[in-house]
């Protein structure tokens, strides 16, 4: 039998076989109970691009320490939206590593595609 955290790395592996065929940039998502973290990773070179999470300082003055809502998701989206476009990126893969595409992770996604990210 697989855990919960096995069967969710199992998905992930699925996802990001699908999107290294694409060569395609991608943006990450993963989330603890306490924070969220989004990196936008390059197609072909598998380097960090840009990345934002509720434990960098800026966020976390703005959100007054609660970083585990649906809120704090959607910052996050937005600034990591922001720095791709910054760094010349403008169409990523979604790559949400096994988790399902509800509540923080949805409202991660919605918000970047809002800031200009294409997905």
């Amino acid at each position: 039998m697989l855990n919960k955290k096995e069967q969710r790395l199992r998905r992930s592996r699925q996802t990001r076989q699908r999107i290294a065929n694409q060569g395609v940039a991608r943006l990450t998502v993963f989330r603890s109970n306490a924070h969220i973290y989004a990196s936008v990773i390059s197609g072909c070179g598998q380097k960090v691009v840009a990345s934002a999470s509720t434990v960098e300082k800026d966020v976390r003055g703005e959100l007054n320490g609660k970083g585990s809502d649906v809120a704090a998701a959607a910052l996050v989206g937005k600034r990591v939206a922001e720095k791709a476009k910054a760094a010349g990126i403008e169409k990523v893969a979604f790559d949400r590593a096994g988790f399902a595409y509800h509540g923080r992770v949805k409202a991660l996604a919605d918000a970047a595609r809002e800031a200009g990210l294409q997905f």
